[in-house]
């Protein structure tokens, strides 16, 4: 019985990660037009230092101080909500991927922007890895 239900909640612990928000993972349709939007990223690498502050802008033109702020553009706008909560309810892997918290600010597709990130269980790790180069690499 313990076997079954261990199966059970690694089942959970692995369908929630990687759907820890379904829709920000998802491509958007490719008839979709471009998304514009208007992003502040201050990144807290942990050590101490003081918070590192990002901008970037999707729009004409796109702009910003991310490396290749076009590319970090393109990857969000694949996305279909990428700034979307985890839910509250989901079951994570106690996976700890260090001391790095991020908060994104603005706008995005005309909604506003407030998202808290941390890289503490796995689906904090899945929703920071699914944003990608709009988040310097840890330790970079």
């Amino acid at each position: 019985m313990g076997a079954v239900v261990l199966g059970v909640l690694l089942a959970g612990c692995g369908s929630g990660s990687e759907s820890a928000s379904p829709s920000s993972s998802s491509p958007a349709p490719s008839s979709a037009a471009p998304v514009t939007g208007e992003l502040v990223v201050v990144l807290d690498r942990g050590e101490g230092g003081e918070p590192e502050r990002y901008t970037l802008s999707c729009g004409d033109p796109v702009s910003g101080d991310l490396p290749d702020p076009a590319a970090v553009c393109a990857h969000l706008q694949g996305l279909t909500d990428p700034f979307a909560p985890l839910p509250g309810d989901q079951v994570c892997s106690q996976q700890y991927g260090g001391p790095e918290t991020a908060q994104v600010t603005g706008r995005w597709a005309g909604a506003d922007v407030d998202l808290a990130l941390a890289r503490t269980n796995g689906c904090q790790l899945a929703q920071w890895s699914s944003l990608g180069p709009l988040l310097p690499a840890p330790g970079g």
